[in-house]
């Protein structure tokens, strides 16, 4: 992999522990390159395989707090932040694998109980459950509260019915976090969420659906598929609740991802432009390419510093960082998408040719700027919270 300026890490936001992740998960990455970036493999085999290193490699435990095998006392956002910024220099599939398990822990951890999380956290923790979050619907993507997945309640009982799309490792996944309308209240305050394991009846994956990055989606869909309600995550009506304080854990680790694309696509131009010859000099030697690559440099170091100011507002000053999570990720993944179309420009023609690795990134980066709330939606998020809506 390409070397990496990590002196973001002597910043204030960090401390040793966080310093010695990066350097120890950037080793480990370098030593299982080949398997992480998967090439040529199949993508459920593949998100499977990468799922089971991470596991045995130890990464996966920063999705838990301490008491639940952990390294921290509660889960470092921070960490997570710098898991994804690593994993996803290397490869966009192991980084999607990481967060994945990430949308499957952070509810179990918040909102489970002490069954759910023995039962589940321990396996996701080992990469031997791999997790779905189901929150997306045809008619409900950005408007959460308008979704119409249905749980009825039938004795110990409740009865999935409804279609979820966009799901992340739809079909490979062992078990799917699932937000549910059970009625209690109007819009979002009617919803539930549920573990529901992938082998239950009633569950099924009508459709793969291929998008332009190397990951596994989806439609799950519930046909009077009976869960009991002891797998209900927090109360009845806490589903609105579950998933926004999942994706407040987690938004931010968005822009982490994002800043790890855009990190690995400027070490590349920067290789790239010193080595190319040009009417008898290194392109880096134009003054237009040194504008690039400013630019570049400034998009990248904007974005962790929002990034990171994230993740350290949420592990030590309080539990809601709405603000500052949309800011990062808005800002973080609009940029890399600038970044990595500089280093396609700068490439030329190699640029666009499929299977380099600044057209992977190109491919890579766009989906971002959409899951896990769209630009659009962060910025009527801020909007909102400047104006104290």
């Amino acid at each position: 992999m390409m070397t990496i300026n990590n002196a973001f890490l002597e910043w204030p936001f960090f401390d040793a522990s966080h310093r010695r992740l990066a350097s120890d998960l950037e080793a480990w990455v370098n030593t299982h390159r080949i398997a992480l970036e998967a090439e040529g493999a199949d993508e459920m085999t593949a998100v499977r395989a990468i799922a089971k290193l991470l596991g045995e490699g130890g990464w996966l435990r920063y999705l838990l707090p301490q008491s639940l095998g952990g390294p921290h006392p509660r889960v470092d956002v921070r960490s997570l932040c710098i898991a994804r910024d690593v994993l996803a220099r290397c490869s966009g599939l192991a980084d999607c694998t990481f967060a994945m398990q990430g949308l499957g822990a952070v509810p179990i951890v918040l909102f489970g109980t002490a069954a759910q999380q023995s039962d589940y956290l321990p396996r996701i923790a080992d990469g031997s459950c791999i997790t779905g979050f189901c929150l997306s619907e045809v008619e409900a993507g950005s408007d959460v509260s308008a979704l119409q997945t249905s749980a009825r309640r039938d004795g110990t009982d409740y009865v999935l019915h409804g279609r979820k799309t966009w799901i992340s490792n739809a079909g490979v996944a062992d078990a799917y976090v699932v937000f549910a309308r059970t009625g209690e209240a109007p819009g979002a305050k009617g919803l539930s969420a549920f573990v529901v394991d992938a082998r239950t009846t009633g569950l099924s994956v009508p459709e793969s659906i291929q998008v332009v990055a190397p990951h596994v989606i989806g439609t799950v869909a519930f046909d009077e598929c009976r869960v009991p309600a002891s797998q209900m995550l927090g109360q009845p009506g806490d589903g609105f609740k579950v998933a926004m304080s999942t994706l407040d854990v987690m938004r931010s680790t968005v822009g982490a991802a994002a800043l790890g694309f855009a990190r690995r696509a400027l070490a590349e131009a920067r290789t790239h432009v010193k080595a190319r010859q040009l009417f008898g000099q290194a392109l880096a030697q134009f003054q237009a390419t040194q504008m690039r690559i400013a630019d570049m440099a400034l998009e990248v170091d904007t974005s962790a510093l929002l990034v990171y100011r994230a993740a350290w507002t949420k592990d030590t000053l309080r539990d809601r960082v709405t603000l500052e999570a949309s800011m990062a990720k808005l800002h973080a993944t609009e940029a890399a998408q600038r970044v990595i179309d500089s280093a396609v420009q700068l490439f030329g023609g190699l640029g666009v040719t499929v299977g380099s690795t600044v057209e992977r990134l190109y491919r890579e980066i766009r989906p971002l700027r959409i899951y896990e709330g769209t630009s659009e939606i962060q910025k009527l998020i801020i909007a909102g919270q400047v104006l104290g809506k």
